[in-house]
């Protein structure tokens, strides 16, 4: 027994049932952890651990912290008598599986001195254990939540006076954890556990945060997004502690090329100083590619094509590439990456670069050299299957406004659709399901017109994505003409599948009011099972903000043919309410004052916007 946490029971309401960690409110980390239970890891053999009661406190502790408190004296009551329990022993508790879930929900109900006094005890009286804490799988977790308060330190101040006094302790804790980093640099950037300690403490000392680890849990659709920072306030120490820790990674920065781990931590470092250092950023970004391109290689080659290849090593260049500024992405391209662009496109790892670099240079005319090269290669890159490449290419030429019409002439021989000229009808579905004409059509020759049997199939994500890159050039003639070929049933397929109902949502959104009405007339018939579709209703709700009246009024004469069979749908009965129809069928002048004055306000404020 460490303590005597058996002798105590829980204040009123601390606890009433057992419960799985997981279901503590914090389940997808507790979960994750359970999985590492007993395994050891790095900083995890022979540890001392808590004994069962105490687990069994805690576990309660965390339940009680999922029931709220009706006042704020309630509690500070029970933080208090929870960390009166933690005292003495609050590594051991970091370190255990639940005492770590617990304390990590516990702090941010801390005031900063209570944050203080446990951050004190994790690192000991000169900071030497944060080491050992900050490694630990568990411990890790408690040590950045604690250095995240600092984030609300200064928020929740109302004087100056009450901000030193507040706050002025925790500064000196967070100061210490960076000192001990600094004295352990290699160590800790390297740790699995200990990299993300520092990843935090940058975000800190320069004042901004993201979302905490156990809240990020991104779905499909935000996995590739990159997370919301917030700034807040810094003391003044921070600013200069910051310069002293990154000039400490950067006696390491041989690492962040070899080792996948640290890599993380020198795109942390320059994410971070690009946001709220930028001259600091500049300096950092010149060492790391001093230090890259000064790597011995075969001759009369630059070791970047080397890095550029590498699994760790790519990611930090990327990382480079999205925060460098002119002379620098100039300079990358002219001495290193010049006539090699092709290759690399076609390398299974050193194409996400060039996508970068593709990005990057799009409102520079550096994008112009790169687009001469890269265009050189399209076919045999999307026999690669690397369409990222080819998509942020198209992306590029929209931004810049150049070489929109040399894209679209290559991506047209590409899939075999250029000559005869009656095959420019057949454009779109090609570029949507990325095959090409004789594969799609079934067409051994390379003549004669299409086969417009063959019903829409095979729309895939990197062909939507084109499309929809497509579709902001300035000429868009020939996938509206390739639109208003397809049949209403090859419309509806387009409006239900997950990434055709972008395109077909961009591609009306974007149209005249002309082009709009020919595409809406091919539609008729169809906008009850669209509004029936999960995706096709959305789809259906865009072409409804985006309609004039009239269009609005021959969309609805159709739908309240269908009242039953809407208002029963779970999709359909939100399109029902959104459109107004019954209005439409009981008081259509109504219905169409509201309708005419929403268009007038519509195309007031765009007007505004232009």
């Amino acid at each position: 027994m460490l303590t005597k946490t058996e002798e105590r029971k829980p204040t009123k309401g601390e606890g009433k049932k057992r419960k799985h960690p997981g279901e503590d409110g914090d389940g997808g980390e507790s979960k994750r952890r359970e999985g590492e239970e007993g395994k050891g890891g790095q900083g995890d053999g022979g540890r001392k651990r808590l004994d069962a009661l105490s687990v069994g406190y805690f576990r309660r502790v965390g339940e009680r912290l999922s029931e709220g408190f009706e006042d704020n004296e309630d509690r500070e009551m029970f933080v208090e008598n929870v960390l009166t329990e933690v005292r003495g022993k609050a590594t051991v508790v970091s370190m255990d599986q639940t005492g770590s879930i617990t304390l990590q929900r516990l702090l941010p109900l801390c005031s900063p001195d209570q944050v203080a006094t446990v951050l004190a005890e994790l690192g000991g009286e000169l900071g030497s254990e944060f080491k050992t804490v900050s490694c630990d799988r568990c411990g890790g977790h408690v040590v950045e939540s604690a250095v995240r308060q600092m984030s609300r330190c200064i928020e929740s101040s109302a004087t100056a006076e009450e901000e030193e006094e507040s706050c002025g302790v925790l500064d000196a804790q967070v100061l210490s954890l960076s000192k001990a980093v600094r004295d352990n640099s290699e160590e800790f950037i390297k740790h699995v556990h200990g990299s993300h300690v520092v990843r935090t403490l940058l975000h800190v000392l320069a004042g901004c945060l993201g979302p905490a680890r156990t809240e990020t849990r991104p779905g499909a659709k935000e996995r590739n997004v990159a997370p919301q920072l917030t700034d807040f306030e810094i003391p003044t120490a921070f600013w200069y502690e910051l310069k002293s820790l990154t000039d400490t990674l950067m006696d390491n920065v041989n690492l962040s090329v070899i080792d996948a781990v640290a890599s993380v931590v020198f795109q942390t470092m320059l994410t971070v100083c690009h946001r709220k250092r930028p001259k600091l950023c500049k300096q950092l970004l010149k060492r790391i590619m001093e230090y890259l391109t000064s790597r011995s290689a075969a001759p009369g080659v630059s070791p970047l094509l080397v890095f550029l290849k590498d699994k760790a090593s790519s990611h930090l260049i990327e990382t480079i590439i999205q925060l460098s500024h002119k002379s620098l992405l100039r300079d990358l391209y002219k001495n290193h990456l010049k006539g090699q662009l092709v290759d690399l496109a076609l390398h299974s790892i050193a194409n996400f670069p060039i996508q970068r670099l593709t990005a990057a240079s799009a409102k520079y005319k550096l994008f112009l050299k790169l687009f001469d090269e890269l265009i050189q290669g399209v076919e045999a890159i999307l026999a690669a299957g690397h369409m990222g490449v080819i998509v942020q290419l198209a992306e590029s030429c929209a931004e810049s406004g150049e070489k929109q019409e040399d894209m679209m002439q290559c991506l047209l021989h590409a899939f075999h659709c250029a000559e005869p000229g009656s095959r420019h009808v057949s454009c779109l579905p090609l570029f949507m399901s990325l095959i090409t004409y004789e594969v799609y059509y079934h067409s051994d020759t390379a003549e004669g017109n299409i086969q417009t049997e063959v019903p829409l199939s095979s729309i895939c994500y990197h062909g939507s994505r084109l499309v929809q890159a497509l579709t902001k050039f300035k000429e868009r003639s020939l996938l509206l003409s390739s639109l208003r070929t397809l049949s209403p049933a090859d419309l509806l397929t387009l409006a239900s599948d997950p990434s055709g109902s972008h395109v077909l949502q961009a591609l009306i959104t974007s149209s005249s009011d002309k082009g709009r009405g020919k595409i809406l007339k091919r539609l008729e018939g169809q906008y009850v099972p669209m509004a029936c579709s999960r995706l096709g209703s959305r789809v259906l709700e865009a072409i409804w903000n985006s309609a004039t009246v009239s269009h609005r009024q021959s969309i609805a004469q159709e739908l309240v043919l269908g009242e039953s069979q809407l208002r029963s749908d779970q999709f359909a009965r939100h399109v029902w309410a959104k459109f107004a129809l019954s209005h439409f069928i009981h008081r259509r002048a109504h219905w169409q004052e509201i309708q005419t004055g929403e268009s007038k306000k519509r195309k007031l404020f765009s007007d505004i916007l232009e």
